[in-house]
């Protein structure tokens, strides 16, 4: 799929994009596309914006039914949300670096990285926004300030905020190239059978629940997940993930997938009793990127959080 950006909003509207399938998107109900292309928009609030007039093809409404065609050019309005400030919040950061450009810091669990409707304060753009005051890029818009990436709330490590919308673009470019390293540790359970493998699967909503991703035979997004396993424990496994590309949930999805989910993932079949956690134990360990302005390699690490190396220390224990 190619997206390019179209002429400026008017009030009315938060978004204007063109959407075009590419060849292997050819034949989908438009309102499948679009659901894969647009992450949070269920089928329902598509719908709801074709029935509006909001989602055209040559200027016309499109119906649901469509089948889409490589080359359409699809253009979607999206309403702009009633949404109050988001206001600075005086959190605690844990900072890997800092310069003028970007800021890395190492997300704890718990912690959202941007905020939505219904849970406005709390989140790391909170704590950015006070922390930097007004230099944080805005490409993101008013909710995501300086967010060019994200990682989920229950999981920890490295994540690159940008500061100017130059150092954006460029972090922007390098993620899209695939270029950024992105290393996690992650414990499942079970024990893959290869020591190293690389997971292969499109990823895009659930058709049985729209609130998780899943592994899918048509649409989505390609996905490409490289795992290594450190250490077997007895019923678990330490493992590393390199990510080549980034898409919602994947580590959780491939692995759940391979019969081997994060433990503590009550999403996607990794909860288990006796063990505290709250969600994945997943660590986004090492990230490293071109810096945007000295064009240098740079590369951060963020040390295990405490209930990590607890955890490890009680499944050696057990083995």
């Amino acid at each position: 799929m190619k997206t390019r950006p179209s002429s400026a909003p008017d009030e009315s509207t938060l978004a204007l994009r063109v959407l075009t399938p590419d060849e292997e998107q050819e034949g989908l109900r438009v309102d499948r596309f679009l659901a894969d292309e647009l992450g949070d928009l269920s089928r329902t609030r598509i719908q709801s914006l074709m029935d509006d007039g909001l989602i055209t093809l040559g200027g016309k409404k499109l119906k649901s039914s469509y089948k889409v065609s490589a080359g359409d050019e699809i253009t979607v309005r999206l309403p702009a949300p009633e949404l109050p400030d988001i206001e600075p919040e005086d959190i605690p950061l844990d900072i890997l670096y800092e310069d003028s450009d970007v800021l890395i810091v190492n997300k704890p669990k718990g912690m959202t990285v941007h905020p939505s409707p219904g849970h406005l304060g709390g989140t790391l753009v909170n704590a950015v926004m006070w922390h930097c005051g007004e230099s944080l890029s805005g490409i993101n818009g008013i909710l995501r300030p300086g967010i060019v990436h994200r990682i989920d709330k229950n999981t920890t490590g490295a994540l690159i905020v940008c500061k100017n919308d130059a150092a954006h673009r460029s972090i922007a470019a390098q993620l899209k190239e695939h270029s950024i390293t992105r290393r996690y540790l992650g414990v499942v359970i079970g024990a893959p059978r290869e020591d190293e493998s690389v997971i292969e699967g499109n990823i895009g909503r659930d058709p049985k629940e729209r609130k998780r991703m899943a592994v899918v035979h048509d649409g989505g997004k390609p996905a490409v997940t490289h795992v290594k396993v450190l250490e077997r424990f007895n019923g678990y496994s330490l493992c590393e993930f390199r990510l080549e590309t980034g898409r919602t949930h994947q580590i959780r999805v491939h692995m759940s997938h391979t019969g081997h989910p994060l433990l503590g993932d009550d999403v996607y079949g990794g909860k288990r009793s006796g063990f505290a956690l709250e969600g994945q134990t997943l660590h986004a360990g090492i990230i490293g990127f071109i810096h945007p302005s000295t064009g240098e390699y740079m590369e951060f690490t963020a040390p295990l959080p405490d209930y990590f190396e607890d955890l490890l220390a009680r499944l050696r224990s057990m083995s």
